[in-house]
């Protein structure tokens, strides 16, 4: 059994951290190219909410510890590593019931919005309003731990951690009665747009609002899509402001 006490915490949040998401157009000093990510077969598409990314690492006995994008926070019995924000009290109600592993380190990942989390908090509330969704799930082999810290960074931006497929990522929610990031639909591969203007047009038509406001005073403008194989081997992001920018900067050329 693993012992959260007995851990590297440091190589447990290396591990854990989730990997970086490549732009669907690749982008250079905030430019994005023509070149895109390479999809087959079905691609879906999910809302991209403009939050804080956060993460809950569940142990077989259920203990636990959640982190913020790059640091761990809070353990579970009130063992506060660094206290943050408010990524903790959004969490730690959900943590102690998430469903843990049966081996192995399982990572569940949240956007945490609304509040003053981002400048996009507005767009998603009037009344500083905190909400989450999950986003993805991950399962990392403890023997990873093992290894030297710069091994792991690499192990993990270059695929190592095993992610749910799309409908065990339902099944997983559903289990612990987590809402996803909204589902928008999927399609074939060919019919996702190549060409700069075509994405831009596919974001608005798509997500003309967010689906994931949490009051009327929200401003309702969308951060953009995230495009995912079925079995999540590939994925990549889409922002609204990236391509708004860009056509921008192509037109005063």
């Amino acid at each position: 059994m693993i012992n959260l006490d007995a851990l590297d915490l440091n190589a447990l949040n290396s591990a854990t951290k989730y990997p970086s998401i490549p732009t669907f157009h690749e982008i250079d000093r905030g430019t994005l190219l023509d070149n895109t990510v390479a999809f087959s077969g079905e691609v879906v598409l999910t809302e991209k909410v403009d939050g804080t990314n956060a993460r809950v690492a569940v142990l077989p006995d259920g203990d636990y510890v959640i982190g913020s994008r790059e640091d761990l926070l809070h353990a579970r019995g009130d063992r506060v590593i660094s206290p943050k924000d408010s990524i903790v009290p959004a969490l730690r109600p959900l943590a102690g019931r998430l469903t843990p592993p049966a081996t192995g380190i399982r990572v569940y990942f949240f956007e945490v919005y609304g509040a003053k989390l981002t400048k996009a908090s507005k767009q998603y509330t009037g009344s500083q309003a905190v909400g989450f969704r999950l986003f993805d799930v991950a399962v990392v082999d403890a023997s990873v731990l093992e290894r030297p810290r710069a091994e792991i960074s690499s192990w993990r931006e270059n695929g190592g951690q095993q992610f749910l497929a799309e409908g065990d990522l339902a099944l997983a929610a559903a289990e612990n009665q987590i809402e996803l990031t909204p589902r928008l639909g999927s399609l074939a591969a060919d019919q996702v747009p190549s060409d700069l203007a075509g994405m831009q047009d596919f974001l608005a038509t798509r997500l003309p609002r967010t689906r994931v406001a949490l009051d009327g005073g929200a401003g309702g403008r969308p951060e953009g899509l995230v495009l995912r194989t079925v079995d999540r081997s590939v994925i990549a992001k889409a922002r609204v402001e990236d391509y708004a920018r860009t056509m921008q900067r192509l037109a005063a050329r």
